[in-house]
């Protein structure tokens, strides 16, 4: 019997081939073969090209104007313990001060 990859995304164990594809029960990821072989799925990378992963620190680079919000976030603002995640806003983060926010890499350099 041949041994199964585990997931890319959240690293189950518990992955089955259906046809051509690999399929992770639990957070419904599919990829094919080619897919697990290029295992850096998601890069992101500051306003300089360091590649930003999760958990490090940046500083925003310019005042940024909070939507919603009649409050700036001002340039040289620290943000510890980033999430990186899938869309536009690539960065998911807490700032202190303003809470729970998503912000841009171009926006951001590494701390």
């Amino acid at each position: 019997m041949a041994v199964l990859p585990n997931c890319p995304k959240c690293q189950s164990e518990y992955t089955y081939e259906d046809r051509n594809v690999f399929v992770c029960p639990e957070c419904a990821n599919e990829w094919t073969h080619e897919d697990g072989e290029k295992s850096e799925e998601n890069v992101v990378k500051d306003v300089h090209g360091n590649i930003l992963k999760d958990g490090d620190t940046v500083t925003v680079i310019k005042d940024l104007k909070v939507k919603g919000s009649s409050s700036v976030l001002k340039i040289g603002t620290k943000v510890k313990g980033i999430r990186i995640v899938d869309g536009d806003h690539n960065i998911d983060c807490r700032i202190d001060g303003f809470g729970a926010m998503q912000l841009k890499s171009e926006f951001v350099k590494k701390a």
